[in-house]
């Protein structure tokens, strides 16, 4: 089989990479598969589009490769820099770069009437070339690069309240810049990159530990009864979401003052609009305390918020009288370069409307489309022999996991969804783990791929939405795992936890107790839904799987605070949604009973009645 990969950012190098060892695991002979990238270098928007001083906001633990794991010393939070040097040494270890071809701009990808596809690419300085291959994958802004764009004594406005122009802003105010300001559409939720770590009773002095880092929100969640052992009934039932929409809203409160962000008096979500299955979390929040400043002191001024602060309050940066105004979405830019920002109704409009902003500067960072225009999509008319459409369906499209089309599985879309909260390179190497063992060996898959398991892990954005293809990151890389059959079950991590070395020897050559039978099902029951948790049984089983849960990912759970890390975070859930799910068990049995007389009667009124 030869196998084209379009693209080298994370997901086209996952994708490579399992193509390549998949006749190690899969019952298939060695895969050609051939990588091509437009741009000099690996990397994809990591390395292309990218600017100074960028960081990840996914988690270290999450957003690395389940077999290819960060060093020791990374932090939590990479820089974009590392990621790709990461990247680049994911390729070294695997051995991808003889099968990726650099410089090399796919041209066209066509049908051909022989079956299979003929990709066109043009090497630099090169006449376009023909790859012909059985299947396709396809992968996935900007022209600012350093604080030295923004100049001296310069007023920036900034358009968009993503984490791009979050990211933006926060460089531009710590820059000698006259003002910044930062437009939005319908707001936005700033939410933390780590777990909550408020002060308790600041009223007596207690202050923060400067040295204390918890662990990040997407490494924290305890998938046990969330997404593993969770009744059928319960997932498919909004109660999930509405408890996560009211754990996340009181929370914020608790901690911050404001259920609409972090710390954040201004720019919330509108109302109908604002619940946890419907939005995508900001999680770069390093401008917050800059857009708040202008609102805090009023919002903090009631007797509620001053009591709640004197007993707990999260530690909010010292802006030095910075500040970052906040405005709503501009109606357009006159001929003398003045701005004029439409009336949204919030309070932003009302601190502007009077004042004449002029920007010397305007960055866009209004997100992207996605276009292929590689693909032949003028073809819709055009069959081959067999009566096939030769065009090619778009990710929108796509209705088999948001990959391929069940009309040709031999297409497939890794990477183009977007989790709510949680990153794209690992969903994207479980993608790729699942299209591939469609494709090479599907009679190994758990059972037919039902489109009734979808919605679940999809969210329930409205119509008019810009995004339509966003999902749960825990339940979404739960279903795929299931897909594989490469979920484990309580009994599969108690055996591995049980075969985990007792001892192993340190850097100093001593031995050291591992504590892997109890670690690995602690961090299978109380950890996010890691990959490395899917590689411990199923068709791409890893034997290193287990060390990376035992050694690595257990400073997941060890770093936890008590109550917020352990009883919010784990407990609560755990208690609540196991609880339903056992008695969703045991009356299971009664309810299809009584759903099945129900039909039977129905069905009866109809026979009578026609």
């Amino acid at each position: 089989m030869r196998v084209a990969v379009i693209g080298a950012g994370p997901s086209g190098l996952a994708t490579l990479k399992y193509l390549q060892t998949a006749h190690r695991f899969l019952e298939t002979d060695q895969i050609e598969a051939v990588l091509f990238e437009a741009e000099d270098a690996i990397g994809g928007t990591f390395a292309h589009r990218t600017y100074e001083d960028a960081e990840l906001v996914s988690s270290k633990q999450l957003t690395t490769f389940s077999d290819f794991r960060p060093r020791k010393d990374d932090p939590d939070f990479l820089s974009t820099a590392r990621y790709v040097e990461y990247l680049n040494d994911y390729c070294d270890h695997f051995g991808l770069r003889p099968h990726i071809k650099l410089s090399s701009p796919v041209v066209s990808v066509r049908r051909s009437p022989a079956g299979g596809h003929i990709v066109s690419y043009k090497p630099t300085d090169n006449e376009v070339l023909e790859y012909s291959c059985d299947a396709i994958a396809s992968f996935h802004s900007a022209d600012f690069k350093s604080k030295s764009q923004f100049s001296t004594d310069k007023t920036v406005l900034i358009l968009g309240s993503g984490e791009t122009g979050m990211d933006l802003g926060y460089m531009a105010v710590n820059s000698p810049t006259k003002r910044v300001l930062l437009s939005h559409r319908d707001g936005f939720l700033c939410a933390p990159k780590r777990v909550p770590d408020p002060v308790i009773l600041p009223i007596l002095g207690n202050k923060p530990d400067p040295n204390h880092l918890n662990v990040p929100v997407d490494s924290s969640s305890a998938s046990l009864f969330d997404t593993a052992y969770v009744h059928r009934r319960l997932r498919d039932h909004m109660l999930l979401w509405e408890y996560y929409d009211f754990f996340i809203k009181s929370t914020l409160w608790l901690v911050g003052g404001s259920k609409y962000g972090l710390a954040q008096h201004v720019g919330g979500i509108s109302e109908g609009r604002y619940h946890a299955s419907k939005i995508f979390f900001n999680k770069s929040n390093k401008a917050m305390p800059y857009i708040s400043a202008p609102y805090r002191d009023h919002a903090e001024s009631c007797l509620t918020q001053r009591i709640r602060s004197s007993l707990i309050q999260v530690p909010i940066a010292d802006t030095n009288g910075r500040r970052i105004d906040l405005a709503p979405w501009p109606e357009r830019i006159d001929s003398k370069g003045v701005v004029h920002f439409r009336d949204n109704g919030r309070k932003e409009y009302g601190r502007l409307r009077n004042e004449t902003i002029k920007p010397d500067i305007v960055i866009f960072a209004t997100g992207y489309r996605q276009t292929f225009p590689f693909f032949n999509m003028n073809a819709k008319d055009e069959t081959d022999t067999d009566g096939n459409e030769y065009d090619y369906p778009t990710p929108g499209e796509v209705d088999v996991r948001d990959i391929w089309h069940s009309s040709d599985p031999t297409v497939g879309y890794i990477g183009f969804v977007r989790p709510s909260f949680g990153a794209i390179p690992p969903l994207a190497e479980m993608q790729a783990q699942l299209w591939i063992l469609n494709l090479i060996s599907p009679h190994q898959l758990a059972g037919k791929l039902n489109s009734a398991d979808e919605p679940q892990y999809r969210l329930l954005v409205p119509e008019t939405a810009r995004i339509h293809y966003g999902v749960d990151h825990e339940s979404y890389a739960y279903q795929l795992a299931v897909d594989m059959n490469s979920a484990p079950s309580f009994t599969d991590v108690i055996k591995a936890g049980w075969a985990y070395p007792a001892t192993m020897k340190g850097k100093d050559g001593r031995e050291m107790k591992t504590g892997g039978w109890y670690r690995l099902p602690l961090v299978w029951a109380l950890g996010a839904n890691f990959n490395a948790k899917f590689r411990l049984r199923g068709p791409w089983a890893w034997d290193g799987a287990s060390e990376v849960l035992v050694d690595e990912l257990w400073d997941t759970i060890e770093r936890r605070g008590g109550f917020f890390g352990h009883v919010t975070l784990s407990g609560v859930p755990m208690l609540v949604f196991g609880t339903i799910s056992l008695v969703l068990w045991l009356i299971d049995p009664l309810l299809k009973l009584f759903e099945a007389r129900k039909t039977m009667v129905v069905s009866g009124v109809r026979k009578k009645t026609q």
